[in-house]
C-alpha cells in the first residue's frame, strides 16, 4: 500500500484553504480558480518560464499540487516585494538553486 502525502495550501481570494494531493491534477480552469487570479496571470507564469508546459499550451496542461504551490509562492513574492514576473522568475531561480545546493550538502 502506497503512502499519499497531502499538504495544505492557503489560496488567496478563493477560500480559506484548499487541500491538494501532490498526485492529483487540475485542468487549466481549476488551476486559475485555485490561484485566485485571472487567466492572463497564469499565462504569464508560462511566459516567464516560472511554469513550463511540455506542449507549450497551458490550456491543455494538467497542473499538479507542486504547480499550485509554486504559483502561490509567485503570488506571495509579488505581493510582499511588489515584484514583476521577471523579478519573481529570477528570485525563484535563486531559491531553487539554494535548495539544490543545500540538498547536495546533506
Amino acid at each position: 500500500m502506497s503512502k499519499i502525502t497531502i499538504r495544505e495550501i492557503q489560496i488567496p481570494h478563493v477560500c480559506d484553504s484548499e487541500i491538494v494531493d501532490q498526485h492529483s491534477s487540475l485542468n487549466f480552469i481549476q488551476f486559475v480558480q485555485a490561484c485566485g487570479q485571472d487567466e492572463s496571470w497564469v499565462f504569464q507564469l508560462f511566459e516567464y518560464d516560472i511554469l513550463s508546459s511540455p506542449n507549450n499550451d497551458p490550456k491543455h496542461y494538467q497542473f499538479l499540487g507542486e504547480d499550485l504551490a509554486r504559483a502561490r509562492k509567485v503570488y506571495r513574492l509579488q505581493r510582499d516585494f511588489d515584484a514583476s514576473f521577471r523579478a519573481v522568475a529570477v528570485m525563484l531561480d535563486l531559491i531553487d538553486e539554494v535548495q539544490h545546493l543545500r540538498k547536495q550538502l546533506r
